[in-house]
């Protein structure tokens, strides 16, 4: 153990000496992608909820596909699925973005959380109370301002201790990074494995890491329920 951790904890933390690796490159898919799905789920969440059939639906559709089919499958189709029809690699944009693992899997992630997201805040958005929202309108907020001041603060509030559960649940997710050869934490365990053959050591470290990281994002989203949830809270 020890003398493994003497030659890769480098690796699994932060670089290999030449490109970002373990833990920094598992943060960086993660913060990537969790930032670009939440900010594409709130116009989506509010689409989502839409009595208009037609904005309604085709999100709808998004997230029933997202949802229904493996992550692992989405990345597949990102990495290697995407970049071989002809009309992709005939467009110097896209051929050049789809040729980037690093693009492939982050938009992957993305499209993934994003999903899941939009539906955590529609929901939030459905069940708020019918008395906030009357009350909002008395006072001649309608439109893009009431979902801007009322809605979507109170829905993200409410949303936090599921967004918490998405939020570790795609950590965990990131794991399949290594299928599109991107260096993440799993991707360093399984090159220490195969190297020294020590698999209880080399796996049981990359647990610890990932349970490290899911400890600190508990413990973050709860102060962050306790500050924007106390409202619910008993009253004295």
């Amino acid at each position: 153990m020890i003398e493994l951790l003497q030659e890769y904890w480098r690796a699994f933390l932060y670089t290999d000496g030449q490109n970002i690796t373990g833990l920094a490159m598992t943060m960086w898919l993660l913060s990537a992608s969790i930032a670009i799905g939440f900010i594409a789920s709130i116009p989506l969440s509010i689409a989502r909820v839409s009595p208009n059939p037609l904005v309604r639906w085709p999100v709808q559709f998004y997230t029933y596909l997202f949802r229904g089919t493996p992550l692992y499958i989405q990345l597949l189709i990102c990495y290697t699925g995407i970049y071989s029809l002809e009309v992709v690699r005939d467009q110097p944009m896209l051929n050049t973005f789809f040729r980037d693992a690093m693009n492939c899997t982050i938009l992957a992630f993305a499209l993934n959380t994003c999903a899941y997201t939009t539906e955590i805040f529609a929901g939030a958005i459905r069940s708020m109370n019918h008395g906030e929202v009357e009350a909002a309108k008395a006072y001649g907020l309608t439109g893009w301002r009431l979902y801007t001041y009322v809605i979507m603060p109170s829905a993200l509030r409410r949303s936090l201790p599921y967004y918490s559960n998405e939020v570790i649940l795609m950590l965990h997710s990131t794991t399949v990074a290594f299928t599109a050869t991107v260096p993440d934490i799993l991707k360093v365990a399984r090159d220490a494995n195969s190297a020294t053959f020590l698999t209880f050591q080399s796996f049981g470290i990359a647990a610890l890491i990932y349970l490290a990281v899911t400890f600190m994002l508990v413990g973050l989203f709860r102060l962050a329920e306790r500050r924007w949830l106390a409202f619910l809270g008993p009253t004295h």
